[in-house]
């Protein structure tokens, strides 16, 4: 049984959360990340490849990485990383139709760009349904998992953590914000090309949770039809009692 009722403050991530990871857009990313790498530290592929996986793991992000360790322009590599192709996104209205129905505020929280996001969100059809994007820049270029960003999107927005649920693919990226009080919802997908991901620090699969992971679901949109119907079951038989 899904009980959100004490939502007020609905989180997502966005790459490979908001649409499935199926559509492989952020495998067009991850492949861009290897061409920067190679251009700007001129590596062959391999080399870059390492480096960009390795400093994946060590530092949350290959743009953290590389801005402690190359001192990159994180605008720059953003932008480079980010000039893909829409087109494997199609607009979804019946996510759109379930973001509509959920009471309080929504936000996407992201280690990408604001302009990534409004880029995604606009291919789905639900950018208007956000209330706020906040971005790696919002968070001051610390990303998720670190505990600090959470803290920074909660004070900026006035969340009581309690009241807050956070949709994510990656189950490490949901220690921090179980540990603050939130509800915890991964979203998994079967997708063959997450394979070549680091094992701790790739996009969940089909069986993966954790202790810290309160539901599971490969079906975002189902989802959230599903916790706003049984929101409104206990709301009738509150009103019938």
């Amino acid at each position: 049984m899904i009980d959100l009722s004490h939502v007020e403050n609905w989180v997502f991530d966005l790459d490979n959360t908001l649409y499935s990871a199926e559509c492989q857009l952020f495998a067009q990313i991850d492949a861009r990340m290897t061409a920067y790498i190679c251009e700007r530290l001129r590596l062959e592929r391999g080399a870059a490849r390492k480096i960009q996986k390795d400093y994946y793991v060590e530092y949350g992000t290959t743009m953290s990485g590389l801005m402690h360790e190359h001192d990159i322009c994180p605008d720059d590599f953003m932008e480079y990383v980010h000039d893909i192709d829409m087109a494997p996104i199609d607009e979804n209205p019946q996510l759109g139709a379930a973001l509509e129905s959920l009471p309080g505020r929504k936000f996407i929280f992201t280690n990408g760009s604001v302009k990534h996001a409004e880029n995604v969100a606009g291919a789905l059809g639900v950018l208007h349904l956000f209330d706020e994007i906040f971005d790696i820049k919002a968070a001051g270029y610390a990303p998720k998992p670190r505990r600090e960003p959470y803290e920074k999107f909660l004070s900026s927005h006035n969340i009581d953590p309690h009241s807050a649920v956070m949709f994510e693919d990656i189950v490490q990226n949901l220690e921090a914000p179980h540990a603050l009080g939130m509800t915890t919802v991964l979203v998994h997908s079967d997708a063959a090309w997450l394979d070549d991901e680091p094992h701790n620090k790739r996009p969940a699969r089909p069986g993966d949770t954790a202790a810290h992971i309160h539901y599971v679901t490969d079906d975002i949109t189902a989802f959230l039809d599903a916790a706003v119907k049984a929101q409104h079951g206990r709301q009738k038989l509150q009103v019938r009692s």
